[in-house]
Parts: C-alpha cells; sequence; structure tokens
C-alpha cells in the first residue's frame, strides 16, 4: 500500500484540487498544521480530519486542526482567543475620547504664565532704563501736598549723545549745556488732566534755594529773571523751588528729555499725523510745513514744538502748539496697535527711556499715569491752556496774573473743576 494520503497517489480514493473533475472545491479541504496548545475551553469543537486527509501522526505533530481560521481568516474585534491583544484576534484597545475641558484649562493657564513672564520681565526692563536723577527731596519750603498728582513736564535742549551730523539735521546748535525749551504742569485729578503751558519768557523771582550739588543755601534776594533761567542756574531741584514759589502748587513729580531722545520717539513710532491750519517756516528750527493733515517724523517734530519766530504770538503760540503735539502723541502711542505689536512697543520704549530724566521717586507706574493723562487732555476728558497772563511785560518778559494763578491753584489743590481761562 501506498504511504501517500488518499487523493495524493495516481488515482486512488477519490480525487479533489486541481485538476479533479470532482464538485468538492479545493478551498474547503482543512490543511494540517504544526501542533499546537490545546485551544481554550470556549474555541469550537475541534473537527478530526478526513481518512487519508494530513499527514500521519509523528513526532512533531498531531491530528488538530485549527478552530476554523482557514488560511488566516480569523474575526476582528471579539475573536476566539478572548478580549486583549496578542493572539490572531487582531482586537485593538480603543482609545478613550480627550478630554477637552482639561486640555482648554491647561492651555489658558499656559498662556497666563507666559503673559505674566512677560509682564515682569518688560517691567524690570523698562526700570532699569528709567535715569532717576532727580532728588526733590532738595527742594526746601515746600507747598502742602493737595488732592491728585502734578507732573512738571520739561523739555529740554540738551543736545548729549547727538553727533555733530545729528545736530547739523535736527537744527538745535552747539551749545554747551543744556536750557528749557519747554515746561509744562500736568494735573492728575478725579475731574480730569489739566495741561498748563508755563512760558519760559514768564518774569518769575528767584527765591532762596540750596544748591543741589554744594548743598550751600543761597537767600533770595527778590531777583526776577525768565523762568528758563532758573533751570540754566542750578538745574531741575531749582526749576522745581521756582515754579512751586511762584504758584504755590506742589510738585509732585518731575520729567525731562532732550532733543535727542524726542526725535528717537517719533521715528520708533513711525510718526504723528498732525493738522495744520496755516503753512509756516522757519528758518531757525528747520520748519517748513504746509497747511493741512500729515504725519510728522523725528526731525519734523522737533521742529514743529520748537518753532517760536515764525508766529505773531512768540512764544505764547509755540506753547500751544507743544500741547498740541504732546496730546497727539500720546493720543496716538496709546493704541492697542503700538502696545501689544512688541516690535513697536519695545523700540519707542527703549527709545523714551534711554532719554528721560525723572525723579528719584518716580515709579514706571506712576509715568504710565502721566502718560495717558496726556492722552486724556485730547479725549474730551481734560483741559489745556497756557498760564493766565496780564497782558503787560517786565524787562520784555511776560507778566502773570496773580489773582487768577492763585484761583486756578486753588482748584487743583483741591481737584475741583477748572473754570479760570488761560492766556
Amino acid at each position: 500500500m501506498s504511504d501517500w494520503p488518499e487523493g495524493r497517489n495516481g488515482g486512488q480514493g477519490e480525487r479533489y484540487g486541481r485538476g479533479s473533475a470532482a464538485p468538492r472545491p479545493e478551498s474547503a479541504r482543512a490543511m494540517p498544521h504544526v501542533r499546537r496548545r490545546p485551544a481554550p475551553p470556549q474555541s469550537p469543537p475541534h473537527i478530526p480530519p478526513q481518512q487519508g486527509q494530513g499527514y500521519e501522526d509523528g513526532p512533531g505533530y498531531d491530528s488538530g486542526y485549527n478552530t476554523g481560521q482557514v488560511y488566516g481568516g480569523g474575526q476582528r474585534g471579539g475573536g476566539h482567543g478572548g478580549g486583549g491583544r496578542g493572539g490572531d484576534s487582531g482586537y485593538v484597545q480603543p482609545r478613550a475620547a480627550p478630554n477637552w475641558g482639561r486640555r482648554i484649562k491647561v492651555g489658558v493657564l499656559s498662556l497666563v504664565v507666559v503673559v505674566l513672564a512677560v509682564s515682569v520681565g518688560t517691567y524690570f526692563w523698562a526700570d532699569g532704563k528709567l535715569k532717576r536723577e532727580v532728588d526733590l527731596s532738595k527742594v526746601i519750603d515746600r507747598p502742602g501736598e493737595g488732592d491728585g498728582t502734578n507732573y512738571l513736564v520739561v523739555g529740554s535742549d540738551s543736545r548729549e549723545g547727538m553727533t555733530a551730523e545729528d545736530k547739523k539735521k535736527l537744527h538745535t546748535g552747539s551749545a554747551e549745556g543744556k536750557r528749557t525749551d519747554s515746561m509744562m504742569i500736568l494735573h492728575d485729578g478725579s475731574n480730569g488732566p489739566t495741561l498748563i503751558s508755563l512760558p519760559r519768557d514768564s518774569n518769575v523771582e528767584i527765591p532762596s534755594f540750596v544748591g543741589s550739588e554744594s548743598g550751600k543755601k543761597f537767600e533770595g534776594t527778590g531777583r526776577t529773571t525768565k523762568l528758563n533761567a532758573a533751570y540754566a542756574e542750578d538745574g531741575p531741584e531749582l526749576l522745581v523751588r521756582t515754579v512751586e514759589f511762584n504758584t504755590g502748587l506742589r510738585i509732585d513729580h518731575y520729567v525731562e528729555i532732550g532733543f535727542g531722545g524726542f526725535a528717537n520717539i517719533l521715528d520708533a513710532i513711525g510718526g504723528v499725523e498732525m493738522d495744520i491750519p496755516k503753512a509756516f517756516k522757519d528758518k531757525n528750527s528747520g520748519a517748513d510745513f504746509q497747511a493741512g493733515k500729515q504725519t510728522l517724523n523725528g526731525e519734523q517734530s522737533l521742529a514743529f514744538v520748537r518753532t517760536r519766530y515764525a508766529f505773531a504770538g512768540s512764544d505764547l503760540d509755540r506753547t500751544k502748539n507743544q500741547q498740541k503735539f504732546l496730546a497727539a502723541l500720546a493720543s496716538q502711542t496709546a493704541t492697542p496697535s503700538t502696545i501689544l505689536n512688541p516690535f513697536k512697543l519695545y523700540p519707542t520704549m527703549g527709545a523714551g527711556l534711554d532719554t528721560l530724566i525723572v525723579d528719584k521717586d518716580m515709579s514706571l507706574w506712576s509715568l504710565g499715569n502721566m502718560f495717558f493723562a496726556m492722552k486724556g487732555v485730547t479725549g474730551g476728558e481734560g483741559t489745556s491752556m497756557n498760564i493766565p497772563l496780564t497782558g503787560g511785560s517786565v524787562n520784555g518778559n511776560l507778566v502773570w496774573d496773580k489773582d487768577k494763578v492763585k484761583q486756578l491753584v486753588e482748584q487743583l489743590k483741591n481737584d475741583e473743576k477748572v473754570t479760570v481761562k488761560g492766556s
């Protein structure tokens, strides 16, 4: 007898498969395979091979067949081998649904942390740039404090840090030292901000004072001179002392910026739009403006606020232009497009803080309040004016109207609405 299983010899038995005329398809024949561990209890019953099909029993083989997974065709997702990975079931553990609430909370918390870190870093960076050089504790015989906060804002003709080319371009000249080109009192109170220009040619009395460098006391002699002479004589401390003595208003903070810094700020923010009602020209300041709306860069802005000889009112007209310009500058700078744009904010802050000189007690918070109060002057919340004048003069200097000045100062001290009209 042949050792071949039925169907593999030359013609014995019923034949199936390729070349056979039998109706049984080849795919229905169970295939032998390597011995496996016994099937788990839940598997379908073992089907023995038909006689003559499969290999004879021998080492490494048994007569068992697979559990119906012919040619690897098992079920997915719930195979016979039980749940879990492995085996021939092809089962895949489903992922848990994402916890969107938790993800949003983590995202918001991360954003808050980043914003706080940037804000704190920016604060210390900016705070380190402030030049706190003015010591108001050296000012003697000061008026009593009132309501609100009073800033003395000074524009000086300091040429510190400017090259010869800068001085020529900005028409500043090359004078040594520095003088005040503009002086303003900004009162920030509950009735809105009030901006008061003090003409540099105002006739004022120089009171007794203590030298800012020498510490020596100089007694007052009743001497009168231009207001800007006080600054030239002994700097910011004597200027504050003189303003307080002649007005009776206590100055809480001092802020000064020079020519170069002023121009740099304007260039950093991309200029300021101004509406100039009438064309004017001035060879001394370099001003040459046509009437109408236009954007002024740093050089043009400096020429605009310095021009005096082109106007009939000379210094009075200049102070009005300075107020108008500073209010426009604050209004156009304190906007989301500047504050929220780091490529605009940091250059602007850097240009301004590098050249600002403030008092030793000035904080960034106070400086920010001053800036927004300046913006409020043109926002319909405040008032801008020149200090009241009599219309007369002494030695060519402008004379203040003492009665109106006294009334104005009382209103500022009590943080009342300003009703006094300026010049």
